[in-house]
C-alpha cells in the first residue's frame, strides 16, 4: 500500500476511538448559580463604545456585507471539498498523534496550571521538546509559546524598542505588526518581496530588525530569503523569519525553508505557529544560544500566559515524529500544489504571485468576495474569506489551502469546478485580475 492510500484506509478508520473508549453520554441540565433568581441585565455600554459597535454594524454588516455577516457561508455537505484548514500534511486525525494525546491526558490530566517560565529545568518535558524541535530546525535553542501570535508579539517586543526601526514586509503576518506596536518601535513598511526597497529604507533609517514570512499566508509566495540574509548581514540588522507555513512542509524532513536553503547561520530568529502543519495550539521561536533565558524574562506573553498542557506537548512530539518520518506527505502536497496551480493559471485565475500550497484569490470588494464564496460553495468548494483588518481595505480575498490528503479525483474536481464557474464569479472584475493585466504586484497588507 502506498502512502496516499494509507490516508484513506488507516487514518479514517475508527481505530483511534478504541483509545478513548468514552462512557455513554447522559443528558445534563445547566443549572443557574442561584436557581430561581432572574438574570440581571448587563449595564448599558457607554456612548463612546456603543457608537463604535453601531458603526461596525451599520458600515460593515449592513452596507458593506448586505446585512449578513461576511463569515456566514453555507455548511459543507458530505463529499464537498473543504479547503479551509492549515493541516497541509493531512495529519490532524493521525492515530499515532491522537493516541499520544489520549495517553498523556489519562496519565497526567491537565498537568500544572502555571506560567511556562517556571519550567526551566532541562529535564522538564517541555524543555526536552523545545530542544528536539530546535535541533530539527538546526537552531541552538528554542522556546515553546502558547500560539504563533504570542511567539511573534513576544519576540518582537523583546528585541525592539522605541529607538529601533523595524522593517516589515507589507504582507507579513498581523502578529508581527502587532509586535512592533507592543515594542513601541517604528514600523517601516517594505514593498512585498522587494529586497532593493528594503535596502534603500535601511540606508535611510539605519540598522534595525527585518520581519518577513518564509511563505506568505494569503498568496503562497516564497520570500527571497537569501537576498534578505545578505542585506541583514551587510547592514548589521536582525533578521526574523516566520516559518508558520513552511515548517513541516519544506525540507527533506520538514525542517523548514530556512534550514533547507542552508541559511540557518544567517537568520537570527525563526518563529512558527504550530497550528498549521503540526496541528497544535502552540507557537515556537528558534533562536541563538543564550537567548532563551532572556526571552523568558522579557516576553510579556511568555511571562503572563499559562504553560502548554501535557497532552498538547505529547501531540506536538508525536506530530513531529510523523512529519519527519512520513516524507511521502510532503511529496504528495507538492504534486497536488503543482497540478492545481498549473491548471488554475491556465484558466486565467490571478494566482501568479504565489507558488506554494496556499492559493489566494484577491477579489477586492467584500460584497463581490462574498458572491464568489457563495458560488464556490454552491458547487461544493469551500474556502476562507480574508477581509479587513486581515487585508487592506477593499482588497479582500478568498483563500484555498491544499493538502496531502487530496486524491487525484478531488484535485481534478476542484479544477473542473473552478473552470465551470468562471462566468458566474465575475473574474475580470477582481482587483487581482485587473492588477495582473497591468503587471502590478499584490497590494495586500497586514495579513493574517
Amino acid at each position: 500500500m502506498d502512502g496516499f492510500s494509507a490516508i484513506r484506509t488507516r487514518e479514517r478508520t475508527t481505530a483511534m476511538l478504541d483509545v478513548i473508549s468514552p462512557a455513554p453520554a447522559t443528558p445534563e441540565t445547566v443549572v443557574a448559580i442561584h436557581p430561581g433568581t432572574p438574570r440581571p441585565a448587563a449595564p448599558a455600554l457607554p456612548e463612546m463604545l456603543r457608537e463604535r459597535v453601531e458603526r461596525f454594524r451599520r458600515e460593515r454588516v449592513q452596507i458593506a456585507w448586505g446585512g449578513k455577516h461576511i463569515m456566514l457561508g453555507s455548511l459543507p455537505k458530505p463529499g464537498d471539498l473543504v479547503l479551509q484548514s492549515n493541516d497541509y500534511l493531512a495529519i490532524t486525525r493521525h492515530p499515532e498523534i491522537v493516541r499520544a494525546q489520549c495517553v498523556a491526558l489519562e496519565a497526567e490530566g491537565n498537568g500544572m496550571m502555571m506560567s511556562g517560565i517556571f519550567l526551566q529545568h532541562a529535564e522538564d518535558p517541555m524543555r526536552r521538546l523545545e530542544q528536539e524541535l530546535a535541533a530539527a530546525m538546526g537552531a541552538a535553542e528554542g522556546m515553546l509559546c502558547q500560539s504563533g501570535y504570542n511567539a511573534n508579539v513576544g519576540l518582537v517586543q523583546s528585541i525592539a524598542d522605541v529607538r529601533t526601526p523595524v522593517y516589515v514586509d507589507m504582507l507579513a503576518h498581523a502578529s508581527l505588526w502587532e509586535g512592533v506596536k507592543s515594542a513601541g518601535a517604528r514600523a517601516v513598511a517594505i514593498l512585498h518581496n522587494d529586497p532593493e526597497h528594503l535596502e534603500r529604507q535601511i540606508l535611510r533609517n539605519g540598522p534595525g530588525v527585518i520581519l518577513v514570512d518564509a511563505v506568505y499566508s494569503t498568496t503562497g509566495a516564497l520570500c527571497p530569503l537569501a537576498d534578505y540574509a545578505d542585506i541583514a548581514a551587510r547592514h548589521d540588522c536582525v533578521l526574523v523569519v516566520d516559518e508558520s507555513h513552511s515548517l513541516g512542509t519544506h525540507g527533506s524532513r520538514g525542517e523548514g525553508l530556512v534550514a533547507s536553503l542552508g541559511l540557518g547561520d544567517r537568520v537570527h530568529f525563526r518563529t512558527v505557529s504550530l497550528a498549521k502543519t503540526y496541528c497544535a495550539r502552540a507557537g515556537f521561536v528558534a533562536c541563538p544560544a543564550g537567548f532563551r533565558e532572556y526571552f523568558a524574562s522579557e516576553s510579556l506573553p511568555a511571562i503572563f500566559s499559562s504553560t502548554l498542557l501535557p497532552h498538547e506537548l505529547a501531540g506536538i512530539a508525536a506530530a513531529h515524529r510523523v512529519i519527519q518520518a512520513e516524507g511521502w506527505r510532503r511529496n504528495r502536497l507538492r504534486q497536488v500544489t503543482q497540478r492545481v496551480r498549473t491548471a488554475l493559471t491556465a484558466l486565467g485565475y490571478p494566482i501568479a504571485n504565489g507558488t506554494e500550497q496556499i492559493i489566494g484569490f484577491e477579489i477586492g470588494p467584500e460584497r463581490l468576495t462574498m458572491h464568489v464564496r457563495d458560488v464556490f460553495e454552491a458547487h461544493g468548494v469551500f474556502g476562507s474569506i480574508f477581509c479587513a483588518p486581515a487585508t487592506a481595505k477593499n482588497r479582500s480575498l478568498l483563500r484555498l489551502t491544499l493538502n496531502a490528503g487530496m486524491s487525484d479525483a478531488e484535485a481534478e474536481r476542484l479544477v473542473e469546478t473552478l473552470s465551470a464557474v468562471r462566468g458566474e464569479v465575475e473574474l475580470p472584475d477582481w482587483s487581482g485580475a485587473r492588477r495582473q493585466r497591468r503587471g502590478e504586484p499584490a497590494a495586500l497588507e497586514n495579513v493574517a
